[in-house]
């Protein structure tokens, strides 16, 4: 029984004095593979360095919603050269967040188009952050035509869910799961072959880890949380979640 944490920023300085042994305990929990995540293109770069030195790292490139702002004018060309690197398996993380303003909505929806047409162009998928921003999401999938990617640490209802399954794409979860009661009924009622599961490290360490520094060995717990909500085996949403991340991502 493996998991993957097909989620996580461990490039973070919050891990320089003990990368080995985070991927270390990892390996201890079953967890096999495991995505570091570049929301820019200094971090892209730490997240290919840490897959090039470590088997069980994989890596993305791409432009997070905040970082959107910062994106000059050739970063499309710089991004796209990262994936000569074998183990960068996806673009982004990308999207839109309306919760903050750390870059204008125009910025953002401009550079979250331009990297859904990359992925499409690479054929790789994209990771998707979301927040309060649905509909934009939605209306740009649809426009761009894209239908090969995950909204990452998925906080919507199931009505959001549903369209997404729709046009194509899983949802991942999330540590909130174990103390965010709106969730629960999302688990519930979507299908395990549209789900994934993540720590999104450092950040939403579930509980009973809750605001201390997330590790990528914890996303066994949101396994578990998981099987309890839909009261099935914790191997089946092992397995099932596993085979979703291998399929995405072709690792």
């Amino acid at each position: 029984m493996n998991f993957i944490d097909t989620h996580c920023h461990i490039y973070y300085d919050k891990y320089k004095s003990d990368i080995k042994q985070v991927l270390d305990r990892s390996i201890k929990n079953n967890i096999n593979k495991l995505i570091c995540v570049g929301v820019d293109l200094s971090s892209s770069l730490k997240s290919i360095e840490l897959a090039k030195k470590y088997n069980i790292v994989f890596a993305s490139a791409g432009y997070h919603p905040h970082e959107s702002k910062d994106a000059h004018k050739s970063y499309l060309k710089d991004l796209e050269k990262l994936f000569s690197f074998k183990k960068v398996i996806a673009v982004g993380e990308t999207g839109l967040d309306y919760y903050y303003n750390h870059s204008s909505k125009k910025v953002q929806n401009k550079i979250f188009k331009e990297q859904l047409e990359l992925a499409k162009t690479l054929k790789k998928p994209v990771i998707i952050h979301c927040r309060d921003a649905e509909e934009d999401i939605i209306n740009a999938i649809i426009e761009t035509n894209s239908n090969n990617g995950v909204v990452h640490c998925f906080s919507g209802d199931i009505n959001f869910a549903n369209k997404l399954f729709d046009l194509g794409f899983y949802i991942s979860f999330t540590g909130m799961i174990t103390f965010n009661k709106n969730l629960i009924n999302v688990i519930e009622n979507v299908p395990l072959i549209k789900i994934m599961i993540e720590t999104d490290s450092p950040y939403l360490a579930p509980i009973p880890y809750r605001g201390k520094r997330n590790e990528p060995w914890m996303v066994k717990l949101i396994a578990e949380k998981i099987a309890d909500i839909k009261n099935i085996s914790l191997k089946e949403v092992a397995d099932t979640t596993t085979n979703n991340a291998e399929k995405l991502f072709e690792i």
